[in-house]
């Protein structure tokens, strides 16, 4: 997602929050759902930041690594493992 796309996002959430606010009810419904959306986050242990992600990429780029000159000496690799 490009910052304008979320920049546009991040601005609809709020004007949609500011046009309930005054509603108790569904102030209580939108926090409901949203700690919802948190524990389902929490729950997927395959989420990650864009910060974890591309550190991830950085330690494995740190450690040992092969490179093949082809498809098939790749296919030979994998089969010997």
């Amino acid at each position: 997602m490009t910052a304008v796309q979320l920049n546009a996002m991040n601005t609809e959430l709020w004007q949609s929050i500011g046009a309930i606010a005054d509603s108790d009810s569904l102030m209580k419904r939108l926090t409901r759902y949203a700690k919802k959306l948190v524990k389902e986050r929490e729950a997927d242990p395959t989420l990650m930041t864009k910060e974890e992600f591309f550190q991830m990429i950085d330690e494995a780029q740190k450690g040992p690594s092969k490179r093949f000159e082809s498809v098939e000496e790749l296919d030979r690799y994998i089969s010997s493992l």
